[in-house]
């Protein structure tokens, strides 16, 4: 039961660290939208548009380690062995 827990906790650290990663590093709060410059082609003004994306911040990260933490430590406490009685 115990290592169960300890490989649960290590595949969900391992799975939220690579997600983050993959998936854009930000190292603010989570974004839905990012803000991306463009140049207007026929006045040559910039603006700044919004495009959806899914980009995962810090609070999402420790939110997952925090949890993977969590297992990792129900994994250390002691559990109850229940005794075997040998008949003759």
């Amino acid at each position: 039961m115990r290592r169960n827990l300890r490989i649960v906790s290590l595949v969900i650290a391992l799975i939220s660290v690579s997600a983050w990663v993959f998936l854009g590093a930000n190292r603010g709060w989570t974004r839905t939208t990012v803000a991306t410059r463009t140049v207007d082609e026929v006045t040559g003004i910039e603006g700044i548009q919004y495009q959806r994306r899914f980009v995962p911040g810090m609070d999402l990260l420790a939110g997952a380690l925090t949890i993977a933490g969590l297992i990792l430590c129900a994994s250390l406490f002691p559990t109850q062995q229940t005794k075997k009685h040998i008949t003759q």
